[in-house]
């Protein structure tokens, strides 16, 4: 029952995008074709963010095991661990991270430096710093760096792999 109703709502989203104007329509003299989306050619109104929006591209890139290691030899990173706190005391954290809850990344880099440090214990990130996100799997970190992202932050990683992938790759070496 409940696929049912889904598939009743199928054809809603692009109705409602089409008669809005953000999808052009196929049938219209002048406006490129729905297949545009996949390669917007001159004179489709969709602006890249708007293509984008639609898009399962990641906001930044995911980096390895291997890169996150290389990137904290250099010490030119920011990891911010967003799972809750007792993740952290139950698992364990990479070193250097700072906890930021998922629920908070949205404030928290909103937050001015002195009171970031003190909320958080660690420096607050600039806009150019190069920051990876990190969680137990890489799926809340991908959360946040979508929310990064939308604030302005440009060098935004994910580290896919997440906590999991660390402890396994830790107890190798």
């Amino acid at each position: 029952m409940a696929l049912r109703r889904c598939w009743g709502l199928a054809g809603v989203a692009p109705r409602l995008l089409w008669n809005s104007g953000v999808l052009p329509r196929a049938s219209v003299p002048g406006r490129a074709p729905v297949s545009s989306l996949v390669q917007p050619q001159h004179g489709c109104k969709i602006a890249g963010s708007q293509l984008r929006a639609f898009s399962s591209a990641p906001a930044g890139e995911n980096v390895s095991y291997e890169q996150l290691k290389q990137l904290l030899a250099g010490r030119n990173i920011v990891v911010i661990d967003v799972r809750e706190p007792w993740e952290l005391r139950e698992f364990g954290l990479i070193p250097g991270s700072i906890n930021v809850p998922l629920g908070q990344v949205n404030t928290a880099l909103q937050l001015g430096p002195e009171e970031f440090n003190e909320k958080y214990g660690g420096e607050m990130p600039q806009q150019a710093d190069n920051i990876v996100f990190t969680c137990l799997a890489g799926v809340r970190s991908k959360t946040a760096l979508d929310m990064a992202t939308s604030l302005g932050y440009k060098d935004v990683q994910n580290y896919l792999g997440g906590w999991k992938d660390w402890a396994k790759n830790e107890q190798q070496d």
